[in-house]
């Protein structure tokens, strides 16, 4: 059986990768990227994105391509916006290839009206069972789960800042839209990254009052003392005597008689 693969199809006899199955608020259309013209940066990183199991579990290929990054480190989805490849097209004109044979070849349209079906269905059976596994009494592991979340740390708020009252739909490409969706993307990382450091701290205290740690008692190191000695001078040597010349005139020689 040849292997399936999502998010990948035709529009007419071009190739094209569907970034988004559907327009919100306009279902009739979608958002795709024509692979062959795409600069060889991006098309290897949207290829490998389809090819992972991130990309082929995502029911939108963007939600992977806005945590895929080309080589250079730009976020792929943002790249291909800033590039202008994403294009929208009607959904009745794109032919869904998820085999290389076209035996499994469907309208992307008519795909649409399936996986929304389905959602729809899973959504009723989800709440059917879930009434039916309670019969108006708390579901046990619901109240386990709940004791569990009551002993964390409450992180701090996070101040978003995004625009008060501001939103934008999952298809907005706007400047303004990335914009927002990284600075909530940025507020979850960091809430995140609070709750780890102050659940780390929990646990780092419970394992001390189960083992206290004795203080590590640092010895006092002391310099050695350098003994001073005094300088002696040596004694100087007296110059030599010198005998004083006497003055006046040199004696007469005696003469022989």
């Amino acid at each position: 059986m040849p292997a399936i693969t999502k998010h990948v199809g035709r529009h007419g006899d071009r190739k094209v990768a569907v970034i988004f199955r559907e327009v919100p608020g306009e279902s009739h259309m979608c958002l795709v990227a024509y692979t062959q013209i795409l600069n060889r940066h991006v098309h290897d990183a949207v290829m490998e994105c389809i090819d992972s199991e991130m990309g082929q579990q995502s029911e939108n290929l963007a939600d992977a391509l806005n945590r895929t990054y080309t080589k250079d480190g730009k976020i792929v989805l943002q790249q291909l916006h800033m590039e202008g490849q994403l294009k929208k097209i009607q959904t009745d004109q794109v032919i869904m290839t998820p085999t290389p044979s076209n035996k499994h070849d469907v309208k992307l349209s008519d795909l649409n009206a399936i996986i929304n079906k389905m959602n729809a269905g899973e959504e009723a059976m989800k709440e059917m069972a879930e009434l039916d596994a309670s019969r108006g009494l708390q579901d046990p592991a619901d109240v386990a789960r709940r004791v569990r979340e009551s002993k964390k740390p409450t992180p701090a708020p996070v101040a978003t800042s995004a625009p008060t009252g501001k939103s934008y739909l999952p298809g907005d490409m706007s400047d303004p839209a990335i914009a927002w969706r990284m600075r909530q993307q940025a507020n979850k990382m960091a809430a995140e990254a609070r709750g780890l450091i102050a659940e780390s701290e929990r646990i780092m205290s419970e394992a001390d009052s189960m083992d206290p740690v004795a203080p590590v008692v640092t010895a006092k190191v002391t310099k050695p003392r350098v003994k001073k000695t005094a300088l002696v001078e040596a004694p100087v040597a007296a110059p030599p005597a010198v005998e004083p010349v006497k003055r006046g005139r040199p004696a007469k020689a005696k003469t022989q008689a």
